[in-house]
C-alpha cells in the first residue's frame, strides 16, 4: 500500500505535498510522488532539467525525514489525472492526495477540473488540500 499525491511546482501542489509525508508518517507506508505533463512541444528540455532538479530536492528532503518514497516524473501525454488515477491503481494506493487552487465556476467549466477528474475517477479515497 502507498499514498500517491499529485505533485507541481505551485502553493497548492507544496500543500499537497506536505500533507502527503504527514500521512506517510503517520501511516507508516510510502509515499509515491507524480509529475505528470502532457508533454509537446510546450514542454522543452529546459522544463524537463527544472523539474528533475525539483524532484530531486524533493526525494531529499523526503529522505531526510525517514520518509520512504518513489519520485515519477510523468511525460506520457495523459491527461495528469489520469496519470494519478493509473498509478493509484498500479500500487493498490491507500489515498490520492491533491492540491487545490480556487477557481471560478467558469473558470471549471471551460478548463475543466484535475481534482474533480481524480475525485470521480479514484478507486480510493482522495484528500484534497488547499495552499496555505
Amino acid at each position: 500500500m502507498a499514498i500517491v499525491v499529485g505533485y507541481v511546482v505551485t502553493p497548492e501542489g507544496r500543500a499537497a505535498l506536505r500533507r502527503a509525508a504527514e500521512e506517510a508518517q503517520v501511516r507508516s507506508t510510502k509515499l509515491i510522488v507524480v509529475n505528470s505533463s502532457k508533454g509537446g512541444s510546450a514542454f522543452t528540455p529546459e522544463d524537463a532539467q527544472a523539474f528533475d532538479a525539483e524532484l530531486n530536492d524533493i526525494a531529499a528532503r523526503l529522505a531526510a525525514v525517514g520518509v520512504e518514497h518513489e519520485v515519477r516524473q510523468l511525460v506520457r501525454g495523459n491527461e495528469p489525472a489520469q496519470d494519478l488515477v493509473e498509478v493509484a491503481r498500479e500500487v493498490n494506493a491507500d489515498c490520492i492526495v491533491i492540491g487545490l487552487r480556487r477557481r471560478s465556476p467558469v473558470g471549471k467549466l471551460l478548463l475543466g477540473s484535475i481534482a474533480q477528474q481524480v475525485l470521480l475517477e479514484a478507486d480510493c479515497p482522495v484528500l484534497a488540500v488547499k495552499a496555505d
